[in-house]
């Protein structure tokens, strides 16, 4: 206790910062206390158990635990159906992933959406090639004398007829 008061006078706290500041130790030992999923961790454990976690370690478990909650997904879609003799169950839940990835779902993650936005520009552009064509055939604009692809006879008929 003496080197935290040495502390405290050496890093300039007031008495009234440091007041605030215990204050707010305090309250957030409350919190962690009374979070819902660590009283239900600590519901199943012996008293002496539950007294020797220190905050910390309760601030850690609730990292630990939230990783598991299955509260709040935008899509929870849950069931069950009869097949021959045997019920089965099927859940579908969908929603922002809120856990810290490992360098492996980061690569994976990142290997994704290369692929998706290089499917996104391949098709833009493609998309884009037709609408030019299309534009250019229904101008008029013949850049290679007496060859056409068909697109532009097969727009007219299906859209234009």
């Amino acid at each position: 206790m003496g080197d935290d008061n040495e502390y405290k006078r050496q890093s300039g706290m007031t008495k009234f910062d440091q007041q605030q500041l215990d204050n707010e130790n305090q309250q957030a030992r409350l919190d962690i206390r009374s979070d819902s999923a660590i009283q239900n961790l600590l519901a199943r454990m012996p008293k002496e158990v539950q007294d020797s976690f220190t905050e910390s370690q309760l601030s850690h478990l609730r990292v630990a635990l939230g990783a598991r909650s299955w509260g709040n997904h935008k899509v929870d879609v849950r069931s069950t159906f009869k097949l021959f003799k045997y019920r089965y169950y099927y859940v579908f839940v969908a929603g922002r992933n809120r856990r810290e990835l490992s360098r492996k779902e980061k690569q994976f993650a990142l290997m994704m959406q290369a692929m998706m936005v290089t499917t996104f520009l391949t098709f833009s552009a493609l998309f884009g090639i037709f609408v030019l064509y299309i534009i250019k055939s229904a101008l008029g604009i013949d850049i290679f004398p007496h060859f056409s692809f068909g697109i532009w006879s097969w727009f007219k008929e299906t859209f234009l007829a």
